[in-house]
């Protein structure tokens, strides 16, 4: 399950160096997720990192991405060989 970033994003940059898989970028008006690339931090953290520190609430798991806990492991594996250059 992908998370999401609502529209309530008060832009105050905390989440997007809390992301070790580098999802969050800023978009046009807010702050975004690449779902391709969040794994709610499965593989690093207990908890998704953003979600801890945001100051607002503002996100949600994405209902477009719902992915099984496996499907986040998988999502982690895959980017941590493309890290490495494993591909």
């Amino acid at each position: 399950m992908a998370l999401m970033i609502t529209d309530e994003c008060i832009n105050c940059d905390v989440c997007e160096p809390e992301c070790p898989n580098q999802a969050i970028f800023l978009g046009a008006d807010i702050y975004e997720i690449d779902p391709g690339r969040c794994t709610e931090c499965v593989g690093h953290f207990e908890a998704p990192q953003c979600v801890q520190v945001c100051p607002v609430a503002c996100i949600p798991i994405n209902p477009q991405y719902l992915e099984s806990q496996e499907t986040l492991w998988q999502k982690y594996r895959r980017l941590q060989s493309e890290a490495s250059g494993a591909v």
